[in-house]
């Protein structure tokens, strides 16, 4: 990983906002890859922007996925992104859970130690940040104004939201940098 990611200033991190989230997703684990207790699911719901004067990724986890235990547990959590060619490994991590199954050595995928945090990041990467959580919020569903929204729960199984300040960030840098 470190061979062709380059460190990349938050501010100059240049992404293409629903590309991201919605055609090429990102890996979200959290937990703590020294003691080999972590869990990583796909994810293609998110934000990252500025909040409270501070860089920051938001994600949301609904209370049903293994990976809520860990994101409520540790006090950070990694984002990476993927060339097309782990679309089917990031496809494993999405749809199986860490609770009844290995996904991670099914997916081919490759935890590593990341900089700042406890939680993993990947060797197969092309995009790391690396996140410390600041804020959370669950959805309260008689705060919806759309019907559209709440046709996205209907087991009533509503996302927690997870704030994270970006403490640093990694990745191509043709592709992610704004230089």
């Amino acid at each position: 990983m470190e061979q062709h990611l380059q460190d990349i200033p938050v501010r100059d991190l240049k992404i293409k906002a629903f590309d991201l989230w919605d055609k090429d997703w990102l890996l979200l684990t959290s937990g703590d890859y020294s003691k080999g207790k972590f869990n990583a699911m796909t994810v293609a719901w998110g934000s990252i922007g500025n909040m409270w004067n501070l860089p920051f990724a938001l994600v949301v986890v609904r209370p049903t996925r293994y990976t809520f235990e860990f994101i409520n547990s540790y006090p950070s959590f990694s984002l990476c992104g993927f060339p097309e060619e782990y679309r089917k490994a990031l496809n494993i991590m999405g749809t199986k859970s860490g609770r009844d199954s290995d996904k991670l050595s099914e997916s081919g995928l490759t935890a590593t130690k990341s900089e700042m945090i406890a939680a993993p990041v990947f060797e197969e990467a092309e995009l790391v940040i690396e996140c410390r959580k600041i804020y959370i919020e669950d959805f309260n569903p008689t705060h919806f104004i759309d019907d559209r929204i709440d046709k996205n729960y209907p087991n009533k199984d509503y996302h927690r939201m997870i704030f994270g300040e970006i403490l640093t960030v990694r990745g191509l840098e043709k592709k992610y940098a704004s230089k």
